[in-house]
């Protein structure tokens, strides 16, 4: 009896361990590739959530921004209606481990390729090339580019690559830092500073929002080239996605979705980029 309850026992055993290896063989929907999601019909994208212009949740909590269009083009052409893509908040620090544990399938949101990041992620793009710049209060004509910052006070992020910048190049300047570029707003508004540093579209976003109240001047004095954010290794979607960046270039919806955004401060778009097949 003992030896028939144990050959029961193991048999039972035997069959749940083959029953977990097939489900594991077979995928659940984490293991499943962002063009496996996009067969399903649906994608999850992230994207910035308070960067008006480019990535920005609305109060009735649509999406807006260039950013934003260019996701859900991206999406359209991978076989995704707009109306199935979910938008997912993905701050700067946070999107690297978004994309390696697939909580999203791609993201736009002003994301800067780089040696460091494409060790974890891989890039499509760029879609936009974008360069440190400034922003100034509308009736300001003292500051028309980076050769007037002497004497002039400056305010960027604490510990970003623009206030680096700032301080290394530009060591007559008097830097002020804030946690957020919400507060370098602030204070620009309220004349507690000349100026506020980060890169050029992400000024003019904000520039957009206060129509009237900022403008963005001089040419920007780096370079950063904004990616799709992928996961690494996926060679076909990183191939599907450069095709639909250039296509969107090329068919022209990318110059209209810039007018339509960032373009509503009065920013000129600029040249489209050539995208780096790598």
């Amino acid at each position: 009896m003992r030896i028939n309850r144990a050959l029961r026992l193991g048999v039972g055993a035997a069959a749940l361990a083959l029953a977990a290896a097939t489900t594991a063989a077979c995928g659940g929907g984490e293991s499943k590739s962002a063009l496996d999601h996009a067969k399903d019909g649906k994608l999850t994208v992230g994207i910035k959530f308070d960067q008006p212009g480019l990535g920005l949740r609305n109060k009735d909590g649509s999406f807006s921004g260039f950013d934003v269009e260019v996701a859900k083009y991206v999406g359209n052409k991978l076989g995704v209606k707009t109306e199935n893509i979910t938008f997912k908040e993905s701050p700067s620090a946070q999107r690297e481990t978004l994309i390696e544990n697939g909580q999203v399938d791609y993201i736009v949101a002003t994301y800067s390729i780089s040696d460091k990041r494409k060790e974890k992620v891989d890039f499509a793009g760029p879609y936009y090339v974008a360069g440190q710049s400034l922003l100034v209060r509308a009736d300001n004509t003292d500051i028309t580019g980076p050769d007037n910052l002497k004497g002039k006070k400056v305010c960027s992020v604490k510990g970003s690559t623009p206030a680096g910048n700032i301080e290394k190049n530009f060591p007559d300047t008097q830097l002020q830092t804030n946690d957020t570029y919400s507060l370098c707003l602030e204070g620009l508004r309220a004349g507690s500073w000349d100026a506020v540093s980060t890169d050029d579209i992400i000024l003019a976003g904000y520039a957009a929002q206060s129509t009237g109240a900022f403008k963005v001047v001089g040419k920007p004095f780096t370079t950063e080239n904004y990616g799709i954010g992928l996961k690494k290794g996926d060679k076909d979607l990183r191939t599907k996605v450069n095709d639909a960046i250039e296509e969107m270039i090329k068919d022209g919806s990318w110059k209209k979705a810039f007018d339509s955004t960032v373009g509503q401060s009065g920013y000129q778009a600029p040249q489209p980029p050539t995208v780096n097949r790598y």
